[in-house]
């Protein structure tokens, strides 16, 4: 039992540790399935109150495992990223005193117990996480429908453009911006964003780059980097956004125009899309739950030889179909406003994508409206993960 004691005697300063986060353990147990599903969810529940009560319940779930769940939980807190998220950590004294065993051949032991039962496959030797090294980053561009010819408009999409804008560019990405665009104008910039070798007419689609705090006209070619990010931001209908014509735009148009049919500079890049619309016009009840259970499936990333037009996409959507998404007229959408959020917080941490979504969908699944038919909300979607391997953005360190 060296393990359970070892998590024992040092039970006091690592509930102090992980307190200042508890999110981020709570989120690396699930993530490497040292919880279930449902211990999850109940845990999560308490971060919203306690910081510390939560990881003081989630010590003792995992000390009661037994030895295999003691040595992976240990193998958590060893692990390179966990570290530097709580520095602390590496002060800990994992070795029984009974025990010659080290800290690291703790780790070693509890990274072998994790592999143990799966197939080691090529990628798994090498790297687990999409390349990310160029410089800018890639591309991000925001569609951002706002004055619609109807005499619509869509008050405080200006807010989330300027957020995303202000957050890609911060994780190294050159941002562009058309604004107000017909369902046609939407398909010929996005072909010639696959392609973008015609400057005049990538300027006559009135493309504005960010710099310097604000948007102003495109003046250069824009390059591909290692990823891609394209924001959608419009009115919509179920699998569909519009233009500012009234016309509908499928979503997997606009998506297939980055594939590997379409556009070989990103061929085997990641392409993230962040979809702002509503998918109908039903609006989406909320309903109090005693329970929730959800299983955690293992993404299978091997290494490919051939890699299939469509993959290493993530298309992310406001709201699951057939209900609305919300925006506010001064302060921006539910799902923009918190996408942009934590991003900034889980990209500083080291999170990949995924993570951060999950995040999302928590924070945004939160938010309610009352009315005098219930309280109505929100759920985001990850509607389409075809990706690989892991995501992760960093900030840009110029």
């Amino acid at each position: 039992m060296a393990h359970n004691n070892a998590i024992l005697r040092n039970k006091t300063i690592i509930q102090e540790i992980l307190s200042a986060d508890p999110q981020f353990i709570l989120d690396k147990v699930i993530e490497k399935k040292l919880i279930t599903g449902r211990e999850y969810t109940k845990l999560n529940s308490i971060s919203k109150g306690d910081a510390e009560d939560l990881v003081i319940k989630l010590v003792d779930t995992l000390n009661n495992k037994g030895v295999q769940r003691q040595s992976e939980f240990i193998g958590v807190l060893q692990d390179e990223i966990v570290l530097e998220t709580y520095p602390r950590l590496k002060d800990v004294e994992w070795g029984d005193s009974g025990s010659t065993a080290s800290s690291s051949s703790l780790k070693r032991s509890a990274e072998r117990s994790l592999s143990k039962d799966a197939p080691e496959t090529k990628s798994q030797k090498t790297e687990d996480k999409y390349p990310i090294t160029s410089k800018p980053t890639g591309l991000c561009v925001i569609i951002n429908n706002e004055n619609f010819h109807d005499k619509t408009n869509r008050s405080g999409t200006e807010k989330d453009a300027e957020s995303l804008a202000d957050v890609f560019s911060w994780l190294g990405f050159q941002v562009l911006m058309c604004k107000d665009q017909t369902a046609s104008d939407m398909a010929q910039v996005t072909k010639l964003l696959a392609d973008p070798e015609d400057l005049a007419a990538l300027q006559k689609c009135k493309l504005e780059e960010w710099s310097g705090g604000r948007f102003t006209p495109l003046r250069g070619l824009p390059q591909h980097g290692d990823a891609f990010v394209c924001c959608v931001l419009s009115h919509g209908a179920e699998k569909v956004v519009l233009g500012v014509d009234g016309k509908k735009r499928p979503i997997s148009d606009i998506t297939s125009a980055f594939n590997g049919e379409h556009c070989s500079a990103l061929r085997g890049k990641p392409k993230v899309f962040f979809i702002q619309a509503c998918q109908g016009h039903s609006l989406q009840p909320g309903y109090v739950a005693d329970d929730l259970t959800f299983e955690m499936q293992e993404q299978d990333t091997p290494q490919l030889v051939f890699i299939p037009a469509e993959a290493d996409f993530l298309v992310a959507m406001a709201t699951v179909e057939k209900y609305q998404a919300y925006r506010h007229t001064v302060n921006g959408s539910w799902f923009i406003q918190s996408l942009c959020k934590q991003l900034k917080a889980g990209c500083r941490r080291g999170e990949d994508i995924m993570q951060i979504l999950y995040r999302v969908n928590d924070d945004v699944s939160q938010k309610e409206i009352p009315g005098m038919c219930g309280v109505k909300t929100q759920m985001p979607e990850a509607q389409k993960v075809t990706l690989r391997r892991r995501l992760v953005f960093s900030p840009c360190s110029s």
